[in-house]
């Protein structure tokens, strides 16, 4: 029997090992952060597009000057946003260097979670891979003094390149 198929099941079994492009992914399930703008879904580490949040061992300064976690924070926010509503939805556009899927995620009520970041002051938008997408959300958190933006901070990717004594990605 085996050879009336030939090289049927092993064709079939070599298909389900490949990767599907990462333009066509789509992660859903109840997502765990990893950081402000790294998520895990089903294993799955994901990055959230066109935006950057604190680092979490970055620290920024509220308008008293005073220093807090802001990159602990903005985990902590986007763990509490997410935790009220699911699941989560990710469209998928790309792996980084980190081997991370970079995607656009979704709560279950159809909630952004990248515009929501920014728009909440937890991160930026990072214009270099947004393409300008969030900036209505950024002006308004500026303006309300939302998260980050109650005071002073490095850019994510300032810090990132301090930290490493590498060339900034901004």
């Amino acid at each position: 029997m085996l050879e009336r198929f030939g090289l049927l099941p092993f064709f079939l079994i070599s298909l389900g090992s490949t990767s599907i492009p990462a333009e066509t992914q789509q992660l859903l399930g109840r997502a765990s952060v990893v950081d402000g703008d790294t998520i895990e879904i089903g294993g799955r580490r994901i990055r959230l597009n066109g935006v950057d949040a604190p680092e979490s061992w970055q620290v920024c300064q509220d308008g008293a000057r005073k220093p807090y976690r802001c990159g602990k924070e903005a985990a902590f926010a986007l763990d509490d946003f997410l935790s009220k509503s699911r699941p989560t939805s990710c469209k998928a556009h790309d792996t980084d260097r980190y081997g991370r899927v970079v995607a656009d995620c979704t709560r279950a009520d159809g909630t952004s979670v990248n515009s929501w970041l920014v728009r909440h002051g937890w991160a930026i938008d990072w214009v270099r891979y947004s393409k300008g997408a969030f900036k209505a959300d950024q002006i308004a958190a500026k303006s309300a003094h939302a998260g980050i933006w109650r005071g002073t901070f490095e850019l994510p990717c300032q810090a990132r390149a301090s930290k490493s004594k590498r060339k900034s990605a901004c």
